[in-house]
């Protein structure tokens, strides 16, 4: 019998940290939308069962995981981040996502920003100029189970016009100038939310396509890693 009791010890231990730990992120992402995104006022109640869901510690480097919940963004290699929580669920608010809409998302980055998209709308599609960036974010989010999401490596300043056109546009990096492939590329009625500026001085754009003109609302400012843009020539 002490034998039996002592393995069955053993047991418990061995696989108690490991369920410990997924709890303690399932508290820690509750808590998140409640003190960073409900507190600051966003309450949109389908983008916050979107960041209730996913589990932003899957698209967090090793290194960093622990910190997946702060309020902060955190690096994911390359010089690239993935966002604060507050501005992902800022942004897509924004887009005033509906179940039957397609977006186009400029920098995949980790593809934090795609899930939260996925899990909100029919189709997104999901450019990154860095192909290992790419690859992986494609890679976990096909793990996640997410097969409405659709990652290619390429030039985001171009958009994507073979999907064209797209019901809304979400950019997460920034560019000196608003891209114009990316308005042409918004459908009628569309919404497009982008950082636009220098480095360490932009500011958070809403763009409104309403009877074939663009309306234009400075509603942040902001802080995003600049988009860097494609010397080939030809890119699909």
């Amino acid at each position: 019998m002490r034998f039996r009791f002592i393995v069955a010890v053993w047991i418990c231990v061995s696989c108690g940290p490991a369920q410990t730990q997924v709890a303690d992120f399932a508290a820690q992402r509750e808590r998140m939308v409640k003190e960073q995104i409900v507190m600051r006022g966003l309450v949109t109640e389908r983008v916050l069962s979107a960041l209730r869901k996913v589990p932003r510690e899957e698209f967090v480097p090793a290194e960093y995981r622990a910190e997946s919940y702060t309020d902060k963004p955190l690096p994911i290699g390359y010089d690239q981040t993935i966002s604060q929580p507050f501005i992902v669920a800022f942004m897509t608010e924004a887009l005033q996502p509906q179940p039957t809409d397609r977006v186009l998302e400029v920098g995949t980055g980790s593809g934090y920003q795609a899930a939260i998209l996925a899990e909100l709308v029919a189709e997104v599609y999901s450019i990154e100029i860095i192909e290992p960036l790419a690859k992986n974010a494609e890679a976990t989010l096909q793990r996640l189970g997410y097969k409405n999401v659709h990652v290619k490596t390429g030039d985001g300043y171009k958009g994507w016009p073979q999907h064209a056109p797209f019901d809304s546009i979400i950019v997460t990096c920034a560019p000196e100038h608003v891209p114009q492939p990316l308005l042409d590329q918004l459908k009628e009625g569309g919404r497009m939310i982008i950082p636009v500026g220098v480095k360490f001085a932009q500011e958070l754009y809403l763009f409104e396509k309403k009877n074939g003109r663009l309306q234009q609302s400075a509603v942040l400012p902001v802080r995003f890693v600049p988009m860097i843009r494609s010397e080939k020539e030809g890119e699909k």
